[in-house]
């Protein structure tokens, strides 16, 4: 059962053809992610979805209708350029939020002041909102789109602006929230938390849809003949090998792709009689930046096509 289905939207902005016939599908209780570069098409598929823009073509489907204005009033929405009143009080700013939701009352002022809490600003509740740092800024913005305790939930970057200790708690809550039965759809450009938080992804490049499906079934599809490597040492021999297809290094971690399944067992003899010291070494295992990459950079045959049906 899908909560929510996108059919075939598109958008252009003079020439430029921002959305190009983009269609997903959300399920119910899951964590989506719409992910893809800056100026992918991302935000302006989300506008649609929020009636912000008018669609050229193509329809966005709640539970089997046409969504309408209702769908405003089932929805909590971080907008990607944020919006508060900044001469408000953050307290202020939480309840009025809430108000224009229609709730109102003690119960929402109690639960305003367990979030301020729980985001450790309950000493900044009475500060004005253009005192607070960018981040808690952006922790007040988190409250207000999800107070009225809406039944979607559609974030456009909301990990931006956040340090670590921040956005680990943001992935908390917003998992919390998938534990409660929401839907939450966001997008990002961080393919990191995308692969280590969502249920299902929708990769948008160049305003049409590259990638689409669950994200078990999208990497057990390309993880075959890749592995994921940690090591020291020097592994600059590899070049020019027979079995390898590609070498990407991520960093903290080296991806390899050899030619056939089963030459894996010959990449890791070949590490070890050249002495480097493996210290993780994952079969058929491959990241999303990977694929991405593969999939924007036009490395992966047929990439525009590619699709992994949603279950």
């Amino acid at each position: 059962m899908f909560a929510l289905e996108v059919r075939n939207l598109s958008k252009s902005f003079g020439s430029l053809k921002a959305v190009d016939d983009v269609s997903f599908a959300v399920p119910e209780g899951s964590v989506f992610g719409l992910i893809g570069r800056n100026g992918a098409g991302k935000t302006t598929t989300i506008r649609m979805m929020m009636n912000i823009y008018l669609p050229d073509s193509g329809e966005v489907i709640l539970k089997g209708s046409k969504i309408g204005q209702e769908f405003k009033n089932m929805v909590g929405y971080l907008p990607e350029e944020r919006g508060l009143y900044k001469k408000m009080s953050v307290l202020e700013t939480l309840l009025f939020f809430a108000e224009l939701k229609g709730k109102t009352g003690k119960s929402i002022e109690r639960k305003a002041n367990e979030y301020l809490e729980r985001f450790e600003l309950s000493d900044r509740k009475n500060a004005k909102v253009e005192d607070l740092s960018k981040g808690n800024q952006q922790k007040v913005q988190f409250i207000t789109t999800i107070i009225h305790d809406p039944e979607f939930i559609i974030l456009d970057e909301p990990f931006s602006g956040l340090d670590p200790i921040n956005t680990n708690l943001l992935k908390e809550i917003i998992l919390d929230l998938k534990k409660q039965g929401k839907v939450i759809i966001f997008s990002t450009h961080l393919m990191d938390f995308a692969e280590r938080m969502c249920d299902h992804i929708t990769m948008i490049d160049k305003g049409k849809v590259i990638l689409n499906g669950s994200m078990t079934e999208i990497k057990s599809k390309y993880a075959q003949q890749n592995v994921s490597i940690n090591y020291r040492g020097d592994i600059s021999f590899l070049n020019g090998n027979p079995i390898i297809e590609k070498i990407e290094d991520y960093g903290n971690s080296t991806g390899i792709k050899v030619k056939q399944p089963d030459q894996v067992q010959e990449l890791l003899k070949a590490l070890v009689e050249n002495n480097i010291t493996i210290t993780k070494f994952n079969a058929n295992e491959i990241s999303l930046q990977e694929i991405f990459v593969g999939l924007a950079g036009g490395e992966i045959e047929g990439a525009s096509k590619l699709e992994v049906k949603n279950v």
